[in-house]
């Protein structure tokens, strides 16, 4: 009879041959949840209906597993979360895809402030030292519009009602009446297409979205950034930057009565006055914004630098209210227009890696629902990630200053996000699992040996260019007008 050897519990040999602790997907999953809506602590002061199944916290994470999913309907969407609600032992949810739309629809002024907040509150714990560039922190605004399937609801809710009686509408059925066909009853008109509207203010530091607005396709995105300024309020030195679409006096003034300060892009739509006449040969100065109607009414001016940047090939006009150089020079503001593109690579994001280019819902409200909960899903994945890869840089002895939020990738962080959500069964694939995935979800890098420019773009003819900002001399009258208002301000 042979006698096994037996190896020394200390062996090397044994130690290596030990398969390392993995706990299941989702015992990681729910611990991530949980550390986003804490459950019995959100929604504590919040009242709702006495005859609901479900509970708050439980449906917050309901819904954003929905919203994760990788689907062509909602419905199937909704049929692979309650089979992750049921792996992760959520018993309290919507048991049906109506239940749970309609109580999100219900409650969304109560569920969209408290979790705007909590998100808000994390994103400035987990930035830490990122949070700020250089003593700001910079938010950036832009809209973007999201198409609607083609139903009564969403055609009432979301079609301009006043569609192709603009001035450019108007103009371009002029520049090309002789060469479309004519509408008859062979070939009617086709009708215009749903669309929903996203105004998004974007934490540009951080690389995440900070709050938004949602409304119809003919929707005012300067209309949205003044009603978000006027309920919401925002950290302390907070720097406005925005494209040349977000302007005016309204929404200028309102920014800086709150203590804000903000960064536009200006051109030959606006209209300037300056002490001086060559402002333009000088490469900018101090100019003032008052319109007409703010000087009849006894409005004061608004003191502002205007300053000539060049930012790669183009060169461009911004718009400040930061007066002091020092405090923000031309090198800052060329930098921090870079950094608003950002926005743009979000807003790709969620039409592409998220897949909301075509929103599905046929329902208005349900619809606004869908893109309200994807957008916030996106959000909490890249918070999600940023906590991961700012806790693995500072683990590698490197400091934090080797970490980059703009090296963050939503596309492998999603995907990091449905692969444990197809395997919560099973233990995870790595040792830390989708914790770990998510420290390692970073954009690709390589050398580019071949030149990627070869798409062919033709140039709108009728889009015309911004143009160079409208700068006039004060007359005498305008100085005696304002130095009415010093005398009265002093």
């Amino acid at each position: 009879m042979s006698r096994r050897k037996r190896s020394h519990p200390s062996s090397g040999s044994n130690q290596s041959s030990a398969k390392p602790d993995r706990r299941l997907n989702r015992i990681i999953l729910r611990e991530v949840l949980r550390w986003f809506v804490p459950e019995g602590e959100l929604f504590s002061q919040d009242s709702f209906h006495g005859n609901i199944n479900w509970m708050p916290e439980q449906l917050v994470m309901q819904a954003l597993i929905w919203s994760a999913q990788e689907t062509k309907f909602v419905t199937d969407a909704f049929v692979h979360t309650q089979e992750a609600c049921e792996e992760l032992g959520m018993q309290q949810v919507a048991q049906s895809y109506t239940s749970m739309m309609n109580a999100l629809g219900r409650y969304t002024q109560v569920f969209a402030p408290v979790l705007r907040e909590r998100f808000q509150a994390l994103a400035e714990e987990v930035g830490g030292r990122y949070f700020t560039t250089d003593g700001w922190v910079l938010i950036g605004f832009d809209g973007s519009r999201t198409t609607a399937p083609r139903s009564v609801s969403n055609e009432q809710a979301f079609c301009a009602p006043n569609y192709g009686q603009g001035k450019r509408a108007q103009y371009g059925k002029k520049k090309s009446q002789g060469m479309r066909r004519k509408r008859n009853q062979d070939n009617p008109p086709y009708p215009q297409a749903p669309q929903a509207w996203i105004t998004m203010l974007w934490h540009m530091s951080l690389r995440l979205p900070w709050t938004w607005r949602l409304g119809p396709s003919h929707s005012s995105e300067r209309d949205h950034v003044k009603a978000i300024l006027a309920e919401e309020k925002f950290p302390e030195n907070t720097l406005f930057c925005g494209d040349a679409g977000f302007t005016g006096y309204p929404l200028w003034s309102q920014i800086l009565a709150q203590g804000h300060h903000f960064l536009v892009r200006v051109g030959g739509n606006v209209n300037l006055l300056s002490e001086h006449a060559d402002i333009k040969k000088l490469g900018g100065g101090i100019v003032l914004c008052w319109p007409k109607g703010q000087r009849n009414s006894g409005q004061p001016p608004l003191r502002l630098r205007l300053v000539k940047v060049k930012v790669g090939k183009t060169s461009l006009w911004l718009l400040t209210s930061v007066l002091d150089r020092r405090r923000l020079g031309r090198k800052q503001l060329a930098r921090y227009y870079q950094m608003r593109w950002g926005i743009e690579v979000e807003f790709r994001g969620l039409k592409q890696t998220i897949d909301k280019q075509a929103l599905r819902c046929r329902n208005a409200t349900r619809l606004l629902v869908e893109l309200d909960w994807s957008v916030r899903m996106m959000a909490v994945v890249e918070l999600l990630a940023l906590r991961q890869q700012i806790a693995a840089a500072t683990v590698r002895k490197q400091g934090a200053a080797w970490y980059d939020p703009q090296d963050r990738s939503l596309a492998n962080a999603m995907r990091s996000l449905r692969k444990c959500l197809r395997n919560l069964h099973q233990s995870s694939s790595t040792d830390g699992g989708l914790l770990q995935d998510l420290s390692q979800a970073f954009v690709q890098r390589y050398q580019n040996r071949t030149d990627k420019r070869a798409r062919y773009r033709p140039k709108n003819p009728d889009k015309k260019t911004l143009g160079e900002p409208h700068i006039h001399q004060l007359t005498i009258r305008e100085r005696k007008q304002l130095a009415q208002q010093q005398s009265i301000a002093a």
